[in-house]
């Protein structure tokens, strides 16, 4: 696994003091608005004013949970995954959410109004098992469709090649991140349905193994602080917010804002997680392993070193 950071990384080019105290080292899956959190701290020196020197790294989901055991990468950052990850038998925790809910949005052709004229037809998602499968489910099911027998999900790999499939009429809904849904309305598509409108389900946030958490409770704290002053910024900062998304995403000023409005309020500004949202990607991530033991919340997360850092903060827990 030595090679894995040579061969398999990439550093975001954004970097804090070497003279930081902890260096750590948080992967996120892509340069993706739902994981802008940690970019943006690092970016805007929250990380630097809680003594630590971070490195953003982009890394395959595939890999993360080995580098993490391996003390390659010292967080990951998307919930499902670790929670899938704890079920397994893998001693890791989430310990703080930054994004309660999903900015998935679910795209139709121009003749398609409402998610329940989906009924009978086919979904294009990114991959089976992935977070646009998932979500897509949830929506159909939200709306009164069995996502098992009344609606067919296709597998079709990028976003881009989903709206292509969109556009071709071989499907007729996707489900896709910002801001893709504002190029498929450039298109004439339709957006039928925000998840995050819809229900909870804990996107982003922060997850470790148990050693750092009884080890490393300070340093812990102090990413959890960074990360909270980071969505604070974002909530209120439309601007700076812009202007960071138009350089670690590539993308120009009408696409960022588009993004800042599509996603931005559904970041918490306390870093709590959401226990029906939790329940939620907890029976997901059951039924994806086909294990039907009792998975209580306390078995997948720890939240103590955040009611520290709240505490610190001037938040009140909820």
């Amino acid at each position: 696994m030595k090679n894995i950071l040579s061969a398999l990384l990439v550093l975001i080019p954004f970097h804090t003091s070497a003279h930081a105290a902890d260096k750590v080292r948080i992967a996120v899956p892509e340069p993706n608005a739902a994981y802008l959190t940690f970019p943006l701290a690092q970016k805007k020196g929250f990380f630097k004013d809680e003594g630590i020197a971070a490195e953003v790294i982009l890394m395959r989901p595939n890999v993360q949970v080995p580098a993490l055991h391996n003390g390659d990468i010292d967080y990951i950052t998307a919930i499902p995954h670790g929670v899938r990850t704890t079920i397994a038998g893998f001693p890791v925790k989430v310990i703080a959410c930054f994004l309660p809910a999903s900015t998935l949005t679910l795209v139709s052709r121009p003749e398609i109004k409402s998610v329940k004229e989906l009924k009978g037809k086919t979904i294009s998602v990114g991959s089976f098992g992935g977070a646009n499968y998932t979500v897509g489910r949830l929506m159909a099911k939200h709306f009164g469709l069995d996502p098992e027998k009344e609606v067919k999900f296709l597998a079709v790999g990028g976003n881009e090649a989903r709206l292509a499939g969109l556009k071709q009429g071989i499907v007729a809904a996707t489900v896709v991140p910002p801001p893709w849904d504002f190029h498929a309305k450039r298109l004439g598509f339709h957006v039928i349905a925000r998840s995050y409108e819809l229900f909870s389900y804990p996107q982003v946030g922060l997850v470790t193994n148990d050693k750092k958490i009884k080890e490393q409770g300070d340093e812990t704290k102090r990413v959890i602080r960074a990360g909270i002053k980071a969505n604070r910024y974002i909530r209120s900062d439309r601007e700076g917010t812009v202007q960071f998304l138009m350089e670690w995403m590539r993308i120009d000023r009408e696409v960022a804002e588009a993004t800042y409005e599509a996603f931005s309020h559904a970041f918490s500004s306390d870093g709590n997680l959401p226990e029906d949202g939790m329940r939620i990607v907890i029976d997901e991530a059951k039924k994806a392993a086909n294990v039907n033991r009792v998975v209580t919340l306390s078995g997948v997360a720890d939240l103590s070193i955040l009611r520290e850092a709240q505490r610190e903060l001037g938040i009140v827990a909820r």
